[in-house]
C-alpha cells in the first residue's frame, strides 16, 4: 500500500511482545491499517536463507558468461591507467554507491598495498550535481561532467541495473564524443545502454530480472575488477 510522504508512525509493544505499528495518514484516502498481530506465513529466518540461496545461485549461473567480459574490462582499465588515463564512474541510487565504492578501491587500495590509481566517481559532488540539474536537466548531471573531465583514452564505467537510466545513457554519449572507452555494467537484457555501445566498448550484463540480485552480482564484479587490476599491475597470486 502506498502511503503519502508526510505520514507519521510509531512503534509500541503489546503484552505478548509483538511489535504493533500504527500508521497515521489521511483517512479520506487510506483505510486504517490493521495491527500486525498475525505471524508471517514464512518463518523470517527461512526467508533470509532464501535470499542467500538466490544470491549465490545467480552468481553461479552467471559466472561463465561474465568471466571473459570482466577480464576484458580489467585489461581495458589497466591500459587506460598505465597511459596516464583515468576512470570515471557513474550510476543512480545503489549504482551510485557502487560507482563510489569502485573509485574508493582504486584511489585507496583493494586488498594489497599499492599507489593510488586515477578514478573519479561522478556521483559525489552535491554542488555540481544540483547546479547541473537546476540549470539544465537531471539527465545531464553525468554527461556534463564527462565532457568537462573526460579525455581521449579515459574509461567511463557506466552502471545501471536496467540499462535504461537516461542520465547514464547521456554520459555514454558524452564519453563517445570525448573519445573514451565505455564499460557498461547492466542487468536484465542490457536496455538502451547495451544497444548504444561501440565495437571498442565492453558490456557486462547480469542475466537476472531481480534488481537486488543484479546489484549483488555488480558488487562482486567490481571486486573482481579491482583484484584483476591489481594482479595485472603488480602480479602475484
Amino acid at each position: 500500500m502506498l502511503l503519502p510522504a508526510d505520514f507519521g508512525y510509531h512503534f509500541r509493544y503489546s503484552d505478548n511482545s509483538r511489535v504493533r505499528v500504527n500508521l497515521f495518514c489521511d483517512a479520506k484516502f487510506y483505510p486504517a491499517p490493521n495491527t500486525l498481530t498475525n505471524p508471517p506465513s514464512m518463518d523470517l529466518t527461512d526467508r533470509i536463507r532464501q535470499h542467500f540461496d538466490d544470491s549465490a545461485q545467480t552468481k553461479l549461473q552467471t559466472k561463465d558468461a561474465l568471466a571473459q567480459p570482466i577480464a576484458d574490462a580489467a585489461q581495458a582499465m589497466v591500459a587506460c591507467l598505465v597511459n596516464d588515463g583515468k576512470i570515471l564512474s557513474c550510476g543512480n541510487g545503489g549504482s551510485a554507491a557502487d560507482a563510489q565504492h569502485f573509485a574508493a578501491e582504486l584511489i585507496n587500495r583493494f586488498e594489497i598495498e599499492r599507489p593510488g590509481l586515477a578514478a573519479i566517481a561522478l556521483t559525489t559532488d552535491s554542488s555540481v550535481l544540483t547546479s547541473i540539474a537546476n540549470d539544465y536537466d537531471f539527465s545531464q548531471i553525468f554527461s556534463r561532467q564527462v565532457r568537462g573531465l573526460g579525455m581521449a583514452g579515459d574509461v567511463l564505467l557506466a552502471i545501471s541495473t536496467s540499462g535504461n537510466s537516461i542520465n547514464v545513457v547521456e554520459a555514454i554519449h558524452a564519453a563517445h564524443d570525448r573519445g573514451m572507452r565505455v564499460i557498461a555494467l547492466t542487468g536484465r537484457v542490457g536496455g538502451a545502454m547495451g544497444e548504444m555501445l561501440g565495437a571498442d566498448d565492453i558490456h557486462i550484463c547480469v542475466d537476472s530480472q531481480s534488481t537486488a540480485r543484479i546489484q549483488e552480482v555488480h558488487l562482486l564484479i567490481l571486486h573482481c575488477l579491482c583484484d584483476s587490476i591489481d594482479h595485472l599491475l603488480l602480479g602475484g597470486e
